[in-house]
């Protein structure tokens, strides 16, 4: 059974960064995608970065040149291993406010990100900017 865990997120001034990082366990380390959405209030759940097996990623215009992520592991037990999902964020805007998902599919990335291709989720954190 796969699993995601975020943690990070809170509040920042615009112009500032947050990290958030999403334990991912369970999910198969041959080829898969790995991403981050976001929903806005009053809005629907839009991804805008994902990263597959062989550390291509992808980022919506919105975050392209301030968004990064990245992947690494980590230990859940001897010889056993997780994904840890990472997303830096840097120069946040006010727009950039919203509850923020990691995302996983047994599956490599595609062109575009769409909820539906993803079965996988986190629990959401919030990630709030002000001015």
């Amino acid at each position: 059974q796969v699993q995601l865990v975020e943690s990070g997120g809170g509040s920042v001034q615009a112009g500032g960064s947050l990290r958030l990082t999403c334990r991912v366990a369970g999910l198969d380390d041959h080829n898969y995608c790995m991403g981050w959405f976001r929903q806005a209030p009053g809005k629907g759940r839009v991804g805008f970065a994902q990263i597959n097996a062989d550390d291509n990623a992808w980022y919506a215009d919105s975050v392209k040149g301030r968004f990064t992520i990245s992947q690494g592991r980590f230990a859940i037990s001897q010889g056993n291993y997780g994904a840890m999902l990472s997303l830096q964020m840097d120069s946040l805007k006010l727009e950039d406010t919203a509850i923020y998902y990691c995302a996983a599919r047994p599956s490599g990335c595609s062109l575009t990100t769409n909820s539906d291709d993803f079965p996988y989720w986190g629990q959401g954190t919030q990630v709030t900017v002000s001015s």
